[in-house]
């Protein structure tokens, strides 16, 4: 008899205000373990806020439930142990440290030596222009090798679920290619991934399952292949 998947990850009536403004509205919504899900919507719909919210980054209202654990209560650092992992919009990367010395950042709560070395020579397997620049400092590095440095280091966690906000923003499209060829290679290795992206065309082309969100609340929910074939999406997104 097959197992049927779980909810890796429930949000339950989730709110963000920003002061007097609600940035996120009541939303509710889940991600099956070994899935790959997008959210997508135009700037200003609280997609971003929805990440930072799930990963503790700032206060919300409501319940987040991860592998049947509440983490609401939870401040953002005891996450990373529980194997949920964020790569922010704009990479976040450590300016000043080396790209070697960002990846063993992303392993900081770990103390298991020979699996650590493991994890950082698979990622420089799967992305091996962070090996041939290892020792070269990470804010000297373009925005598409910083966006792959961020994965990776996020992945030095072992992360169950990867947040990941807007991978494509500011970068070339050979890049962008480049860097979701790895996303998806990272979702066929069995890491649950919930994908942010203002591109809906790529987020939906690469996903099996997408949120629309608009002004703060999840207008529509469907297989990728419905939200692509949808003419609100292909008016309201891809231009159609």
């Amino acid at each position: 008899m097959t197992s049927q998947p779980y909810a890796l990850l429930e949000a339950v009536s989730l709110e963000v205000h920003y002061g007097g403004i609600a940035a996120v509205k009541g939303i509710s919504f889940a991600v099956e373990e070994g899935e790959l899900v997008c959210l997508i919507g135009a700037n200003g719909a609280g997609k971003t806020s929805t990440l930072k919210a799930l990963a503790r980054m700032i206060d919300a209202s409501g319940e987040i439930h991860y592998r049947q654990e509440r983490l609401d209560q939870l401040p953002s650092h005891a996450l990373i142990g529980r194997g949920l992992a964020l790569v922010p919009e704009g990479r976040g990367v450590f300016a000043r440290l080396t790209v070697a010395e960002n990846l063993a950042m992303g392993a900081y709560h770990r103390n298991d030596r020979a699996e650590i070395k493991h994890d950082l020579d698979r990622i420089y397997a799967m992305l091996p222009r962070l090996k041939e620049r290892a020792e070269q400092v990470a804010g000297t590095l373009s925005g598409g090798e910083q966006q792959m440095l961020a994965i990776g280091r996020a992945l030095m966690g072992r992360p169950k679920l990867l947040l990941l906000d807007e991978p494509s923003m500011g970068l070339a499209p050979l890049m962008v290619e480049k860097v979701f060829e790895v996303i998806r290679t990272v979702a066929t290795q069995g890491v649950t991934i919930l994908l942010v992206e203002q591109n809906a065309r790529l987020a939906l082309h690469t996903c099996t399952r997408g949120y629309v969100m608009e002004s703060g609340k999840i207008t529509l929910a469907d297989t990728a292949a419905n939200l692509l074939a949808d003419p609100r999406v292909r008016a309201a997104y891809l231009g159609e």
